[in-house]
């Protein structure tokens, strides 16, 4: 059949953890596999045509787990962007970041900062890491922007471009792997009319052949966003 290639594909990236503990292995080692995979995905995506890709990479609500569990997860974003920099100029992929910065650590914050800048001129693909992440955080500090900036009227337009996504189009496509069927708090207000794709694979088993089942059942359905349309 075919594809018909969304622009906007996000990601929540599920069961890093439950595929290592299947195999023995500490929780870590999933999530080093997890990594591995979103690059995969991300290089697969370029490859196809799609523009932006959002990966739902730490919550909010991720400080909840053990303390050894989140260093290891930070460190290895740390290692990450210090070390696929070169990479990702060279596949013209831009990084961009959402979510909240005040809690992350001085020198992680700079490395985020740094790979924005030095990326920004990439226009291949757009991936977006939200860190640090929720989406009620993010409509709640998108009010609070709009009443810094001293607006009398809103709509939706314009409230949009206050969130973490402003400026990119909503997803067109959400796909969630690991058996779970919701959404978790991720980009609330841009998943309005955005298509969902469950899969029982965990994060780590994900693959460019399921990217393509993904698309393939996002190709075959009909947006109406609302309207009637013909038969």
């Amino acid at each position: 059949m075919e594809l018909r290639i969304p622009d906007h594909i996000a990601i929540i990236m599920d069961g890093n953890g439950r595929w290592a503990r299947k195999r023995g292995m500490p929780r870590i080692m999933g999530h080093y596999r997890g990594a591995e995979v979103a690059e995969e995905i991300a290089k697969a995506c370029a490859d196809l045509g799609v523009r932006y890709l959002t990966l739902f990479a730490f919550s909010t609500e991720n400080w909840k787990r053990p303390r050894e569990e989140v260093d290891l997860l930070f460190n290895l974003l740390r290692d990450y962007l210090k070390s696929k920099r070169e990479d990702l100029k060279k596949l013209g992929i831009r990084i961009r970041f959402i979510g909240r910065r005040d809690r992350i650590g001085g020198d992680l914050r700079s490395l985020m900062e740094d790979l924005e800048r030095y990326t920004s001129d990439n226009s291949r693909l757009t991936v977006i890491l939200a860190v640090d992440y929720g989406g009620r955080d993010d409509i709640v500090r998108a009010v609070r922007r709009v009443i810094d900036s001293g607006a009398r009227s809103i709509d939706e337009e314009t409230f949009s471009s206050f969130l973490d996504l402003g400026g990119v189009p909503d997803p067109d496509l959400l796909i969630r792997t690991a058996g779970e069927k919701r959404i978790s708090n991720f980009i609330l207000w841009n998943l309005a009319y955005t298509e969902l794709y469950f899969t029982d694979l965990c994060w780590p088993e994900f693959s460019k052949d399921e990217l393509i089942r993904a698309i393939e059942d996002f190709s075959r359905r009909k947006r109406k966003f609302g309207r009637v349309l013909d038969e």
